[in-house]
């Protein structure tokens, strides 16, 4: 006999949102019952964007709004280019070159010919970070298109962001994480703060038992704290000031470190990255490449007496969340999302250097309570901001901002004119 399995539903999340939340998210999916949204992104798995679709897709559909997700098929040129762009729309120098411009181009031009969402009966189009943004130039546009930007503009590349404005500007609207992370365009503006899905395999409790399974598998010592980082391989999550740091702290306390990180497809430096960490692996610095084991990555974030997540740049950070709602103590960089999830010295540390990271790292452990209190703190804060549910009720509210008659004034999202929505209806 088969085994029987089902999505989650808005109403298994009511013992941890209440009743009314619940109540609400359902009577707002009814008034959009067929409402039709595509999500395009460059990759099904790996990092927090294909995270995010993953649990808010099938929610969608399960709530009676068809919800697809398609991703760019990149050639290894493209996936080098925009991994430049990437890091040079968080600050990094990139010299853009007409061959550059061509790859980018050329192979966004050759997914729109896969991809004909002009004979689709779509009410929205979702169009996530600078990969696929050129699609919009290839369609005869039918419904609105809303560009999702997930990653920190605030130290952009002039030339570059110059250039990719072009493609914003012709979007009826664009998301950012934070206002501090966006950049001036012509399109409205949103904000929405992203989730994490407590449902998840990384984010349920899991037995200890299995915990202990996952630990021993990986040989991962347990006779002293562990401190662990869960991130890809990136410059931008600064795993050298992350060893630095420990380093630092060992000086006062003794533990053991996990770098787990994990290869993205859209990502090239990892593998790079991971080859240089392995020069620092020792019995009690463990470099992992296996974080795409989500057991071993809720393992760790649940029996970890500290979680670091040292990141110099980053759009929000879900890493952070799955922690904080584990009640494990986060230690952060003090740069963008993670500032809107870590109140410092309440349920968490932001930390701006690495021996300012060693010190709140010696604080905790010599701490045990502290520990706690910041661990019970933290996973509250997660309730109440940062569960799915309040993610797709603002997604909600964004459906029914470009549906005719549901035009609100004075929403917490910025909604589109209602007569630019009207005019943009399928």
């Amino acid at each position: 006999m088969g085994m029987s399995y089902r999505i989650t539903r808005v109403e298994d999340y009511e013992p941890l949102v209440g009743s009314e939340a619940a109540a609400r998210i359902l009577a707002k999916a009814r008034e959009l019952q067929g409402f039709h949204v595509t999500n395009i992104n460059s990759t099904y798995y790996g990092g927090g964007v294909a995270e995010l679709l993953s649990s808010f897709t099938l929610l969608l559909n399960e709530l009676g709004l068809p919800a697809g997700w398609r991703a760019l098929r990149g050639s290894p040129d493209f996936i080098g280019i925009t991994k430049r762009m990437h890091n040079a729309l968080q600050g990094m120098p990139f010299n853009f070159t007409t061959l550059k411009r061509h790859i980018y181009e050329s192979v966004v031009f050759q997914s729109s010919q896969r991809n004909h969402f002009n004979r689709d009966n779509h009410d929205l189009i979702i169009v996530h970070d600078p990969q696929p943004l050129p699609l919009i130039v290839h369609y005869r546009k039918r419904c609105p298109w809303v560009w999702r930007c997930h990653i920190d503009l605030s130290r952009a590349h002039r030339k570059l962001w110059n250039y990719l404005r072009g493609f914003v500007d012709q979007y009826d609207a664009a998301i950012f994480s934070t206002k501090e992370a966006a950049r001036k365009i012509q399109p409205p503006r949103f904000f929405l703060l992203p989730a994490i899905d407590p449902f998840t395999i990384k984010n349920r409790k899991l037995p200890r038992s299995e915990m202990d399974g996952r630990l021993a598998h990986y040989h991962i010592p347990t006779d002293r704290p562990i401190i662990a980082q869960v991130a890809r391989f990136d410059p931008w999550k600064d795993p050298l000031g992350v060893i630095e740091a420990l380093k630092l702290a060992r000086r006062e306390v003794d533990a053991t470190l996990v770098l787990l990180g994990n290869f993205v497809s859209d990502d090239p430096e990892g593998a790079k990255i991971y080859e240089s960490l392995l020069a620092h692996h020792d019995e009690r610095i463990l470099v992992l490449p296996h974080g795409n084991d989500t057991a071993l990555v809720d393992t760790l974030q649940t029996r970890a007496a500290v979680i670091l997540q040292k990141s110099i740049c980053e759009g929000f950070g879900l890493t952070v969340t799955e922690a904080m709602w584990k009640g494990t103590p986060v230690i952060g960089g003090n740069v963008g999302g993670i500032r809107h999830q870590i109140r410092d010295g309440i349920n968490g540390f932001l930390v701006s250097s690495v021996r300012e990271c060693a010190q709140r790292i010696v604080h905790l452990l010599k701490d045990r309570r502290l520990r706690e209190r910041m661990g019970r703190t933290a996973r509250e804060t997660v309730r109440r901001h940062f569960l799915m549910p309040r993610y797709l009720e603002q997604h909600l509210d964004l459906f029914r901002s470009v549906t005719p008659g549901f035009h609100r004034v004075g929403s917490r999202i910025c909604p589109f004119p209602s007569k630019s929505a009207r005019r943009m209806r399928c």
